[in-house]
């Protein structure tokens, strides 16, 4: 009888072995996955797609379908209350029979059809296994068993007990139903959660929290952790500096999650070992109506939790202002109306005032500004605050300090002030009086102006007279710059004596006004043409508003003079800080450099895709990217190569010496488009990150031109070779891996590859997964190389960038913005 047993036992351990491995595909596995692994939500749907559990089966990883239930997440979840805790996929869903790879070269990632949509970036840097820890960490460590990666150090929107949140981590929620998240990181000692809108609106710090219990005076946190009972605030030596206590239970043993829902709160719950995870009453914030949208946006929310909409708003749909966005081409004027007495705002705590000014001066740098879309100024202080996107008002009790006005369309009439019939009928008459008397004084102006004109005309030499139109024409334009003379600019450059730098368009010049404002006046030279180009010029670039795009403040029309003033950037130009003369001279540290980076692709997605019609820079490069003092990046002199006609420009090329930032269809027979702008910025990062320029000759044959040695460095995994050597970068810093990911993709040869400014933006901010860039296409930048070399030694440019040529034109119009 035994051994009949044991016969049986070892012929089902044999038949186990020699199994074939689809028929295996439904036994999980235990604690470890060894490389050349392959998993799809088909294979595992008998074990809810989960192949990969940790040792006490606490936590798997594994498929987890999303609402529609034919699109599926890779997750790691918490098995027993089915709580997800991480996930790599959120912005780009698959399908059923799409796989999870953990290949051979070490790097686990996940494939829709061919496409890589998430990977580690782990191929070829000794991974010899995959582990799930019980504490929920999934590992991919090396042949010593060393941490190589970790989802704890990825996180996606949940933070678990014991798992370190620190300085360069980001916690970024879903969207929700209005493709709005919510983003918490440490800034600056300081730990914030923002509304990711285009300019990002922070609404809660723990500093702020008085909830909090200070355990140290000073240090500056860096880190922070969840135990049994509450949040730990640490500084870079690990001393406790601060708790956030959200467990008033005795039991510290329990294992709790912070997880950043879509509703911009943070919550807590206890994972239990049966049922769902067990939530705690503790929220931040602590107030339903501190976060950005509890209501809709230009709603109020009130204290007991209410939503109601401003008269002054009532009549629109949803609460919304009629063109409600007056940078994106609207019609017509704009005005500010008080959405209700002794409102705030959820922002307003914890950003930096705009300006200091009175009431009127707040008003008007709004008016002036088609990207504000309300102000709150504050009486006591005299600061501005403006902003360019709005979410929900709050009101108050008693009164809030601020003044609250919110842009609507002049021409679109609000409603919600009107009264009874008797009072409707008297506006109606008193209307009808002021308007009947504005057309009087109207007519009598335009009667004693024409007069005076044609008197004045008359008395004019004849060269004269075209000035004369052409200022009349300048005055007339709606919204237009301070408008400065010849004079004026001259005594405030002290007979332009101080000579910022020198561009292909002109010399820039610094000036300072009488009230201190310092300026930066650009005297163009060598427009032949003159008028009709400098009005077009001025008429776009002086409605141009944007939070990194240089603003155009005035301009000079006066004889044969022509010149442009703009807001003087105290930090000058990009390319003095990047391209370090000296090994003393101040570096940008990698944050700074990272957000700069950003910065500048923000202001160039607006002029590519924010505008009436989009504007293409033909010219990015760091000399064009200015840095204010607090190093904020702003992108200059777009669209001034409209002054310019066909030959003008290609002189202008030459002298500028931009070969290296121009993309390969300049040399080819292609049409230049807002792709070849994502070139030149990809050129542009890659140095941000390279610390050196694209082409250098005093580097080796393999290094001199930067963009092909970076694809090599891709193509061996050696993404820390692209990196420059000086800076000092925390090696999980998964913002190194982006940024030279994205500045690959931006320098593809196939234009068709380059992700749009936009797609970039949102790469960089951690809101789009950046899959490994193809390199089997670079054969042309490599070529490209060569041409560079060539011209280099002959002393020449690359060729014209002639954005007024015909091949140009029939392609991408150059036009204002809306």
């Amino acid at each position: 009888m035994e051994t009949r047993t044991f016969c049986y036992v070892m012929a089902m351990c044999l038949m186990f072995l020699f199994l074939p491995k689809t028929c295996l595909a439904s036994v999980q596995f235990i604690g470890k996955l060894e490389p050349g692994f392959q998993a799809s939500q088909m294979k595992w749907i008998d074990n809810d797609g989960i192949f990969l559990v940790s040792n006490s089966s606490n936590f798997g990883l594994g498929f987890k379908p999303t609402k529609d239930v034919t699109t599926f997440l890779l997750v790691v979840k918490h098995l027993s209350s089915s709580t997800v805790i991480w996930s790599a996929n959120r912005g780009s869903l698959v399908s059923n029979s799409d796989n999870f790879l953990f290949d051979d070269s070490g790097d686990a990632h996940l494939k829709s059809g061919e496409t890589v949509v998430w990977s580690a970036g782990t191929a070829n840097k000794g991974v010899s296994a995959m582990q799930l820890q019980d504490s929920g960490n999934l590992e991919l460590l090396g042949n010593d068993s060393s941490i190589i990666w970790q989802s704890f150090g990825h996180p996606a929107d949940t933070l678990l007990s014991n798992q370190e949140f620190s300085e360069g981590m980001k916690l970024v929620s879903n969207p929700n139903n209005k493709n709005m998240s919510y983003i918490l990181e440490i800034k600056s000692g300081d730990m914030i959660l923002y509304a990711a809108f285009p300019t990002p609106q922070p609404y809660w710090s723990m500093v702020k929290d008085n909830r909090r219990t200070i355990n140290k005076i000073g240090g500056e946190m860096s880190t922070a952790s969840l135990d049994g009972k509450s949040w730990r605030f640490y500084d870079q030596s690990r001393v406790l500096l601060w708790q956030f206590i959200f467990n008033q239970d005795t039991d510290t043993n329990s294992s709790w999650i912070a997880v950043l829902g879509d509703d911009g709160f943070i919550s807590f719950s206890r994972l239990q070992s049966r049922g769902s995870a067990n939530p705690s009453s503790t929220k931040i914030p602590l107030e339903f109506c501190s976060t950005p949208e509890p209501c809709g946006p230009y709603s109020v929310c009130s204290d007991v939790n209410t939503c109601l909409c401003p008269s002054v708003l009532a009549s629109n749909p949803n609460c919304m202002p009629e063109n409600a966005n007056p940078c994106n081409g609207s019609k017509g004027s704009f005005e500010l109306v008080s959405p209700g007495d002794g409102l705030g705002y959820f922002a307003l705590g914890f950003v930096q005032p705009s300006s200091k000014t009175d009431l009127n001066g707040c008003k008007s740098s709004c008016l002036g500004n088609c990207s504000c879309l309300a102000l709150f100024f504050e009486n006591s202080s005299g600061n501005c605050f403006m902003f360019d996107q709005i979410g929900s008002l709050q009101s108050s009790n008693g009164a809030s300090g601020f003044v609250s006005l919110v842009k609507i369309s002049g021409t679109g009439g609000s409603g919600g002030n009107s009264g009874g019939g008797g009072s409707s009928k008297k506006h109606v008459l008193y209307v009808t009086i002021i308007a009947v008397c504005t057309v009087l004084v109207i007519l009598g102006l335009l009667f004693a102006g024409i007069y005076y004109y044609r008197k004045k005309n008359k008395e004019l030499p004849e060269p004269l007279k075209d000035n004369s139109e052409e200022d009349n024409f300048l005055e007339s334009l709606s919204g237009m710059p301070i408008r400065f003379s010849y004079k004026d600019l001259e005594t405030a450059t002290s007979n332009f004596s101080m000579k910022l730098g020198q561009g292909g368009f002109g010399s820039v010049y610094k000036g300072v006004l009488s009230d201190g404002t310092q300026l930066a006046v650009k005297q163009l030279e060598g427009i032949g043409q003159g008028k009709k180009e400098f009005r077009a010029e001025v008429s776009i670039i002086g409605s141009i508003h944007h939070h990194h795009l240089v603003r155009l403040k005035g301009f000079c029309a006066e004889g044969a003079h022509r010149l442009l003033v703009y807001e003087y950037m105290g930090n000058g130009s990009l390319d003095k800080w990047i391209f370090r003369k000296n090994k003393e001279d101040f570096m940008l540290d990698w944050n700074t450099r990272y957000n700069i980076a950003v910065g500048t692709a923000k202001g160039l997605a607006y002029l590519h895709e924010d505008c009436d019609v989009k504007i293409v820079h033909c010219d990015i490069k760091p000399e064009n990217v200015l840095l204010d003092d607090n190093y904020l990046a702003k992108v200059s002199d777009f669209g001034l190569a409209k002054l310019m006609t066909r030959e003008q420009s290609q002189v202008v090329t030459t002298l500028r010496g931009t070969r290296g930032y121009l993309a390969p269809e300049w040399i080819t027979n292609y049409a230049i488009s807002e792709k070849s702008d994502v070139y030149s910025y990809g050129v542009v990062l890659l140095e941000i990150i390279g610390g050196r320029k694209s082409y250098d000759v005093s580097e080796n044959s393999e290094k001199s031109h930067f963009p092909s040695y970076a694809f090599r460095m891709l193509e061996e995994g050696k993404l820390k070779d692209i990196l420059d050597s000086k800076l000092k970068v925390d090696e999980h810093d998964e913002r190194v891996p982006i940024a030279i990911k994205v500045a690959l993709w931006c320098i593809q040869d196939d234009m068709y590859l380059r992700p749009s400014m936009t797609k970039v933006v949102q790469m960089l901010e951690g809101l789009s997964v950046v899959p490994p860039p193809p390199t089997s296409s670079q054969m042309g930048s490599r070529l490209y190389a060569g041409f560079l070399k060539s011209t280099s030694e002959e002393g020449t440019s690359s060729g014209p960038s002639d954005c007024n040529s015909d091949a140009y034109l029939s392609a991408v119009r150059l036009s204002g913005p809306r």
